[in-house]
């Protein structure tokens, strides 16, 4: 059997910017890892972020495991960190029948990290604090599942994977789509030319409309603000550019360009990391970008990522990846076309919080444009890719294995990485030319300024 997914590694270890001895960094494995049942064979984890995609996703994702444990957790919003303290005891409490459930708490995740029974954390805080957790996490001997987007900036996004790289921990990103079938056998049928040579890729994300409000309001006691804004400029709070404070709907911060980039990273990092599986350009990216996007006009409210979008990426394989919004007539999803056919793959009714936005979607997770290639089986002699029954069980297999999940540090850089080259050509109106080996811009000083942002201390990677 071919193990395609293999061969990409070995070629990404041959040609990415991690340092000569990454590798041969010994691995200090925690002896909660051997085994399973009794409580020193069972991962501990660490829970670092506990609002709504931690609760409805995260936290259920690897507390349905036996021999992993959820012993701490950690937020800014000392209301948000006494409910996920309950949320999880009364969880154990129904599982096991006893009541005897320690869960420790901390307003500082650094503390948290300096816990040596903690063996692995998961990390659901907004984008903006993805990758420098995830750093100081791995530099803390601690393996890592974070929530996509890898990144606010192309910057970060190598400088998490290099760290995670250097140190050996294991590190999933929640891109769970890699741990549905659909999106596999799509994969696998493109990768083994069942649609003929695949010319073309459609994106098709949905949409984030304008609107919050703006007036300046007192912070919350129960909120360390100052710490919550991160590496951030400072600005004045009110509600809808953070989260709310009495449930756990969807969050202001998500429409905020100063906490991401919108849906190009927020649903592109899914979609965009479908397309990179299939085309087998994990670890590269695109060489040619150019973008167009409608943004909110002034005074129409606080939220301000964008929305209506189109893209278009030339990979060096030949291929054009375009973006858009999605649509009655384009549905949410990855429509792959070649010279012999299309294969379109999607969730289905399938959706990762309650709360997920309303999309254009499909209830068919599979479709072709002739039903007969979906009957294709692969061979003895054909690639077949990795397959993962669960994301975050994956996760917690290879943290007992140490070998690497299905979704490592390099391929979620890479996948953020080209959504947020979109989001650069969002703003700036011509075509720009990517080098994917030394991850700059071709002779574009201004296109370059923007692979990274001004970090305030003492928040900064």
């Amino acid at each position: 059997m071919k193990n395609s997914h293999n061969v990409s590694r070995r070629r990404f270890l041959k040609t990415a910017a991690i340092g000569a001895g990454a590798l041969a960094v010994p691995v200090v494995v925690p002896s909660s890892v051997f085994g399973a049942g009794a409580p020193g064979n069972r991962i501990n984890i660490g829970a670092i972020g506990c609002g709504r995609i931690s609760r409805d996703h995260d936290m259920p994702g690897v507390w349905k495991a036996d021999d992993a444990r959820i012993i701490a957790v950690c937020d800014l919003d000392s209301k948000r960190l006494d409910d996920a303290k309950k949320y999880v005891s009364d969880y154990y409490t129904k599982k096991l029948g006893r009541s005897d459930n320690d869960v420790r708490t901390y307003n500082n995740y650094l503390e948290l990290l300096d816990n040596k029974d903690v063996d692995a954390v998961l990390i659901s805080t907004p984008d903006h604090q993805h990758a420098k957790l995830a750093i100081d996490a791995v530099y803390a001997g601690k393996d890592v599942y974070l929530q996509k987007p890898a990144s606010l900036t192309v910057s970060e996004g190598r400088a998490m994977s290099n760290a995670v790289n250097s140190t050996g921990r294991i590190f999933q990103i929640g891109s769970q789509q890699r741990s549905m079938p659909q999106f596999r056998i799509a994969c696998e049928l493109v990768r083994n030319g069942r649609i003929g040579q695949l010319k073309t890729v459609e994106i098709r994300l949905p949409g984030d409309p304008a609107g919050g409000k703006t007036q300046e309001m007192p912070v919350p006691a129960n909120l360390n603000y100052d710490a919550w804004l991160g590496q951030t400029p400072w600005t004045y709070y009110t509600l809808d550019r953070v989260h709310p404070q009495h449930d756990y709907s969807r969050p202001g911060w998500l429409r905020c360009e100063q906490f991401g980039a919108g849906m190009i990273t927020g649903w592109g990092a899914h979609h965009f990391d479908i397309a990179h599986w299939a085309m087998d350009t994990e670890y590269t990216g695109p060489v040619e970008i150019s973008a167009s996007a409608e943004f909110p006009a002034p005074g129409s409210g606080l939220w301000d990522v964008h929305g209506k979008f189109q893209s278009d990426m030339l990979y060096a394989n030949g291929v054009r990846v375009y973006g858009m919004e999605d649509s009655p007539e384009k549905p949410n999803g990855v429509l792959f076309t070649g010279t012999d056919g299309w294969i379109f793959v999607c969730r289905g009714n399938y959706t990762a919080s309650a709360n997920d936005p309303k999309t254009a979607g499909s209830s068919k997770a599979l479709q072709a444009s002739d039903p007969k290639i979906l009957t294709w089986k692969p061979g003895p002699n054909d690639i077949q890719l990795e397959a993962s029954a669960d994301h975050h069980l994956n996760w917690l297999e290879a943290v007992r294995s140490r070998r690497q999940p299905i979704t490592n540090a390099e391929i979620a850089h890479r996948s953020c990485s080209a959504c947020l080259l979109q989001h650069i050509a969002m703003k700036l109106p011509r075509k720009l030319y990517w080098d994917p080996i030394r991850e700059r811009f071709k002779n574009d000083d201004e296109a370059n300024a923007l692979l990274s942002r001004a970090q305030r201390y003492p928040y900064h990677v």
